[in-house]
């Protein structure tokens, strides 16, 4: 049983303490489903708010002859971009890292990861980012987590990294329990009430057609779709969130 519906609740005026904020998504949709009501709450209250996408997005229907890697990915990136504007944050060009979907490195041993944190630190002082936001470090897919490690080498090399915020995506279906925040970890949790910014987020998550039934890259039968199971996590009025809190 998970613990998320435990948490305490903060009210929407909780956006309004961000301040510029920057949302990383790993896959086109991410930003949608884990943070999208946090995300219009932003816009609402008048709040800046940049959006990176790390991978290509390429993987999620890899056997599509109709649909060439880089004819799913300009798919993916044009349903991203609608997604955002769907949000309110039409106004900031995204940033697209454009790293290898299902094999985004998670250290600075791998090819690409420098580069990537290096255009992704230089992007949070370009938006003065008092807050970043980034999926849970143990979200239950490896692009999420090599993107929590990117954002981490990002931040190590800023005097004054902004606020880091948590948001949880494969965590409602796929987490074990050592997937969820222990003691060293020293982070809370808490639901924020995004009810005013519900209609704008469900609304961003159909923008992205590619992974909701029927889809658009219809040739690949094994290819992925959202299931209804894992849209309701994303259909309540609640978004989950974790922070760092002293040790």
């Amino acid at each position: 049983m998970l613990p998320f519906d435990s948490y305490p609740v903060r009210p929407d005026g909780f956006a309004a303490t961000l301040g510029p904020t920057v949302v990383v998504a790993p896959h086109p949709d991410d930003e949608a489903l884990g943070c999208g009501g946090l995300l219009a709450l932003l816009r609402q209250q008048d709040q800046p708010v940049a959006a990176v996408l790390v991978s290509d997005g390429t993987m999620s229907h890899p056997n599509s002859q109709l649909f060439s890697p880089q004819a799913r990915q300009a798919v993916r990136e044009a349903e991203f971009r609608h997604a955002l504007t769907l949000l309110g944050l039409d106004e900031t060009e995204p940033l697209l890292l454009a790293l290898p979907d299902s094999r985004v490195p998670d250290s600075a041993a791998e090819p690409g990861f420098a580069t990537a944190a290096t255009r992704l630190r230089e992007f949070l002082q370009q938006h003065a980012a008092a807050t970043v936001l980034v999926p849970w470090r143990r979200d239950p897919h490896p692009d999420h987590r090599a993107t929590g490690r990117l954002v981490a080498a990002a931040l190590a090399g800023m005097d004054q990294p902004p606020h880091r915020l948590e948001y949880v995506v494969w965590a409602w279906e796929r987490a074990a329990p050592d997937d969820l925040p222990i003691p060293v970890d020293n982070v809370q949790g808490f639901r924020l009430n995004i009810e005013a910014g519900l209609p704008q987020k469900l609304r961003a998550i159909a923008a992205h057609r590619s992974q909701v039934a029927p889809g658009v890259f219809t040739d690949d039968a094994d290819g992925f779709l959202l299931s209804t199971e894992m849209l309701a996590h994303f259909a309540t009025p609640y978004e989950v969130f974790f922070e760092a809190v002293a040790p």
